[in-house]
Parts: C-alpha cells; structure tokens; sequence
C-alpha cells in the first residue's frame, strides 16, 4: 500500500509517501517540506498569528494536493509542539479542518518520544540493547530510553532549536552572554530530569540521536553520508564543542552555506548546538549514533502494525485537493 504522512512541525510541514505493509521495511516514495519557522509567528503570549496560521493552511492544502496527486491509500495527518502548545492551537485546528478538510491528531510529547524511540528501535535492531535517545524538534527536546520498541521513560521538554534561538538568542549572531544563559538554563533542566526519571535506569548500550537539526550537525562535524550505506558518521562531544565558538560568530545567513546546514536551518543551528552539546555532558554521553529514522518512520510502522488484513481506508473524499480554501466555509 502507498501511506502518506503530513507531519505540521514548529519548522516545517513535511509530506512523506512510502510503500509499504506489514513485515517489510517502508519504501520512501516522495518527500516534501514547506517551511514554516513557526516560532517567528506567535505573540507574546505564545499564540500563533495569522500570517503563521495562513501558512499553515497553505501548506496543509498542498501536502493534500500532492498526495491525491500521488494516490496513496490512506493520509495520516498529525501535529507536535507548536500547535500543541499554542493558546489558540484549538482554534487553529478547527480552522485547518475548516479550510482543508484534514483533521491533524496532535501529538503529546510523550507521544512522539514513544513513537520515534519504536522508529529507531527497527532501525537499529534488537542487538542495540538498552537505548538512550535524544531528539531535537523545533519547539521541544525529547529524551527517551528503554530496551523495548517502546521506551520505559520518557520526557519532552521546551528546549527545541526554534523555541531555544527565538527566546535565548535573538541576535544574530549572538552574544556570548546570551549563550551561556542558554546553556545554564539547558543544564538545570536536563539535570533536573536526569535525576528525577534516568538515574534508576542501566548505562545504555547506545545512544541515538535523531531529527534534521542532530542530522544536519552530524554531517557538518563528521562529513558526508558513507557512500555505500547512506549513513552518517558518529556524532561526537568534542567535534561538537570545538565547532561551537564558529557557529557562534557566523550569522545565519553565512551558517547555511556550511556542509548539511539548509537555509531552513541556519538560523536555528547555533542554539541546537548548545542544547544538544548540554544534553550530552549532563548525561555522560561522549558520541551518538545517528539514526535517518525518526518520528514520522515511526508513525508508518505504528499503522503498518495495527492493519488487521482488511487493508486501510482510503482517503476521505472531503479532503479534496481542488478545494479552495479561500472559498471555505
């Protein structure tokens, strides 16, 4: 069957089509980002503005466009931190199921913690053993550990590269003040979960890092993917730290040039760093291995999972690609 995944992140809305069924790896069949940087469209009490929800809207109605193009046979259409935390995300959702006839399931952090540790899980194999996993969103940074498919603790916390840069690092480039406020406020609270939910459980076997922003500094610190496997090499504390006093003093616009680093990205990628670097020293971590898997490959193989052998429903005909939403009611 062909499954296509809208995912609404802080930073894009990312469409994923795979051929897929049960028993067998998922095939990537197309994959298309619209950018949102979400965390540049909310008020002072956090709410997203109209200019941020058109964008949404906008590109929710193109990702639905495409995959009618496409022809998948079922559209799983989901949401995360930005939406999530909005004062007016309720609003928001109505009026994208107003406007494009999708209704987004809004994912807890929990949620995507327990759904991209069953991602990496697959990837990696059993043989990985115990797991510690970090993943950097744009609104949020959930940490994730167990030796199952799911994880036996789990924790999200408002420290995504979006939300970290909007509220820390406003300057560009930024300050040293700046950062090491980041960083303080990083530290206190990778400690305060540390000690409050990981310290009971076994050293991991290995720890994994996913998501664009880990990936995209994977690749910068560590060069390109293995040209026989696609994989990225290890990610390592202290490649981290020694590239972090460059990607301070770089603006944003100079930033995106570097080697993994997209435009999208750039602005963000300094304030990942620190967080991500954080994460590490508090948790004893000296290199990741990065896994290409992560939520939305872990949203596929949850609904390839639960097929019964009747097969899915096809996509709902209300969802219609030549709908226009200016026109909605």
């Amino acid at each position: 069957m062909r499954l296509g995944v809208i995912d609404v992140g802080s930073n894009t809305v990312h469409l994923l089509v795979v051929d897929a069924h049960p028993g067998a790896s998922p095939n990537p069949y197309h994959s298309q980002r619209s950018i949102l940087r979400l965390m540049r469209y909310l008020d002072a009490e956090g709410a997203i503005v109209e200019e941020g929800v058109q964008l949404i809207i906008a590109a929710i109605a193109e990702s639905v466009r495409t995959a009618h193009e496409i022809g998948v046979d079922d559209l799983i259409c989901t949401a995360t931190s930005a939406i999530r935390e909005a004062p007016n995300g309720e609003d928001v959702l109505a009026r994208v199921t107003r406007e494009t006839g999708v209704v987004l399931d809004v994912l807890s952090g929990e949620d995507e913690a327990r759904i991209t540790m069953l991602a990496v899980r697959r990837w990696l194999g059993w043989s990985a053993g115990e797991i510690l996993l970090f993943d950097i969103g744009g609104g949020s940074f959930e940490i994730a550990q167990g030796v199952d498919e799911y994880p036996d603790v789990q924790v999200s916390l408002p420290l995504g590269a979006g939300r970290t840069t909007i509220n820390y690092l406003p300057e560009d480039p930024p300050t040293r003040e700046a950062v090491s406020a980041l960083r303080s406020h990083a530290r206190a609270e990778f400690t305060r979960v540390r000690e409050e939910l990981f310290l009971d459980r076994p050293r991991p076997k290995r720890v994994v890092g996913t998501s664009k922003t880990i990936r995209s500094l994977a690749r910068l610190i560590g060069g390109p993917p293995d040209p026989e496997t696609g994989d990225l090499a290890p990610l390592h504390y202290t490649g981290l730290r020694e590239w972090e006093p460059t990607l301070r003093d770089m603006p944003s616009n100079v930033r995106e040039y570097l080697p993994g680093i997209t435009p999208e990205r750039g602005y963000q990628i300094m304030a990942g760093a620190v967080v991500l670097r954080t994460a590490m020293k508090v948790f004893e971590v000296s290199t990741l291995t990065i896994s290409p898997w992560a939520l939305r490959e872990g949203i596929v193989l949850r609904y390839i999972d639960a097929l019964d052998g009747r097969g899915a429903e096809p996509v709902d005909a209300e969802q219609d690609p030549d709908r226009d939403p200016a026109t909605a009611a």
